[in-house]
């Protein structure tokens, strides 16, 4: 019997782009993988049609809010991806999707220069053919991702229908994420630099709130830039959980992801002027204090080897049983070594 074919449903918003081809685009969720070309490709392939049924081939046709269509992907595909032995710290699993609770240094989908001991090559083979396909390709269920060094949850779809529906809950910003960073400096409501930063605002209990979009770097492909005219819709929620330094030079904050792009927790740190410890692409050349840390929490600081970010909690309803699932990961080793140094040397603030 051969794999059921993938149907995205998708209602053009208020102030939509001006062009069918852009606002299906723009529409369709990253694990789709619809680009502009394979979205062209489909339209003179018959596959987009509106409520009505009716086959839409013009992908520059004029668009209205409300109106409804849907593009009918063709059945996954096999990949040449390989499966391997992996070891993975399993935190959940059943038969509609596995929760992982992943280390550093695993780059979660294959890609140019790393097609091997990757996330997913791990889930090929615990998983078997009951993993999920969409876009195209036979592969894991994906439907979010975090950076290779950064550590802690994540959840992957072993069927369509749980793939589906995780990623409208993905969509919809209704997935409870928490992060857990250390940063130079503080997230502080009396830091007048701050309030007076462009899409920065406090709100109660000293919650700093980030909207701004986010989008590629102007110069750099591989990395992520704040804008306000162009890009993804981004915010980060930060408040700070520990201080650490006389006067403050670094603290241990807690981040929550309304959305979820590329890099966002990152960038939006650095946007605000609490660059990650350890971040080599955002992190910048901000030099810790020795008279405010100590020596060694400052080389703790300089020594450690990736961005010190951690997805601590995850939260979701479950696309099959509608069953609450919360899940809750410790720091790692190195994580909780880093932040011990900074309260044992750091002179840690009230």
């Amino acid at each position: 019997m051969s794999d059921p074919l993938q149907i995205l449903r998708l209602t053009i918003p208020a102030d939509p782009p001006d062009r069918l081809d852009k606002a299906l685009a723009s529409l369709a969720p990253a694990e789709a993988a619809l680009s502009r070309s394979r979205l062209s490709r489909l339209l003179a392939e018959g596959a987009v049609t509106d409520a009505a049924g009716t086959v839409i081939r013009n992908g520059k046709a004029r668009v209205a809010e409300g109106e409804e269509y849907r593009i009918t992907l063709p059945a996954p595909e096999p990949v040449e991806v390989r499966a391997e032995a992996i070891p993975l710290n399993v935190v959940y699993e059943d038969d509609e999707l596995i929760v992982i609770d992943k280390a550093a240094g695993m780059v979660v989908h294959p890609a140019p220069g790393a097609a091997q001991g990757t996330l997913v090559n791990a889930l090929l083979h615990h998983c078997g053919d009951s993993l999920s396909g969409i876009g195209g390709e036979r592969r894991p269920g994906i439907v979010h991702r975090i950076d290779k060094d950064t550590t802690g949850l994540m959840v992957a779809a072993k069927s369509d229908r749980a793939h589906q529906g995780l990623a409208r809950q993905f969509e919809a910003h209704s997935v409870h994420r928490r992060y857990l960073a250390a940063v130079h400096g503080a997230v502080d409501p009396a830091d007048p630099r701050l309030r007076g930063l462009s899409g920065v605002q406090f709100e109660p209990g000293g919650i700093l709130r980030i909207a701004t979009m986010l989008g590629r770097h102007p110069t750099d492909r591989q990395r992520q830039a704040v804008s306000f005219d162009h890009g993804r819709h981004a915010v980060t929620r930060a408040r700070t959980l520990r201080s650490f330094g006389n006067p403050t030079a670094a603290s241990l904050i807690e981040c929550w992801l309304e959305t979820g792009r590329t890099h966002q927790i990152r960038v939006h740190m650095t946007y605000a002027g609490l660059g990650l410890i350890g971040d080599p692409v955002y992190g910048g050349n901000r030099r810790a204090s020795v008279a405010a840390l100590g020596q060694a929490a400052v080389e703790a600081m300089q020594s450690f080897p990736r961005q010190a970010l951690h997805a601590a909690e995850l939260g979701f309803v479950h696309p099959v049983t509608g069953a609450e699932m919360r899940f809750a990961s410790d720091l790692p080793d190195d994580f909780a070594a880093l932040v011990h140094r900074l309260e044992g040397e750091g002179n840690p603030a009230p």
